[in-house]
């Protein structure tokens, strides 16, 4: 049976490549690229891809968010994250998202097609390095340091917005993005700032980078 595959990467060169690679596996089929969330979340609609691939760390919206908005629309749609990113943070807002599997970039071409294999049975996948980061992680959950994720805080069309405003887009920029006024893209933007706490731009692009939700790429 064929997978049909959404590859979505920002850096050109990168997208090429890894569809190349994915052409030349067994029962395969990249039916569609995009280089940005948006624009995979529209091919998602017209393509209904099986599985999409997707980097992190993109322009506009993120992976991350991508996904969020990916499953709740289509549930069915397997999703797997190729990275560079090997954070704790990335990992977990990943699949908190309904990320099934996460494959570092560095991996070779024989784990990713176990990813896909895995994630196409709806079983999990890590890359074997990232394994001791979630270990770690679950340690830490068991002996009572659980730290709030203060992303759970916002909104999607928060942590969308929080992306632009880090990758320092005005408000008539993230208006015209979004299709919404400036004065809703300023409440938004006022609201951000009273669930976190942060009062200032530059506060809130420290915050956007420390959380993975921009890496300002």
């Amino acid at each position: 049976m064929i997978t049909r595959i959404l590859l979505v990467e920002d850096h050109t060169l990168v997208r090429a490549g890894v569809h190349a690679l994915l052409s030349s596996g067994p029962d395969l089929q990249v039916v569609g690229e995009a280089g940005d969330g948006h624009a995979a979340l529209d091919l998602c609609r017209t393509l209904k891809p099986d599985l999409v691939l997707m980097d992190v760390a993109m322009p506009k919206l993120n992976g991350i968010e991508a996904a969020r908005q990916i499953k709740a629309e289509f549930p069915e749609v397997r999703l797997l994250m190729l990275s560079m990113h090997s954070s704790r943070q990335y990992i977990f807002e990943a699949l908190k998202a309904g990320v099934l599997g996460y494959v570092l970039k560095e991996a070779a071409f024989s784990e990713l097609l176990i990813a896909i294999k895995s994630v196409m049975a709806d079983k999990t996948y890590l890359s074997p390095k990232l394994s001791e980061v979630v270990m770690d992680d679950y340690v830490r959950r068991a002996q009572g340091d659980e730290q709030v994720d203060e992303l759970d805080k916002l909104s999607g069309r928060e942590r969308e917005i929080l992306q632009l405003i880090a990758e320092g887009k005005s408000s008539a920029e993230i208006g015209d993005m979004l299709h919404i006024s400036n004065r809703t893209v300023d409440t938004h933007r006022h609201n951000l700032m009273e669930k976190l706490q942060i009062h200032s731009i530059a506060g809130l692009t420290r915050f956007a980078i420390r959380t993975g939700v921009s890496t300002l790429q």
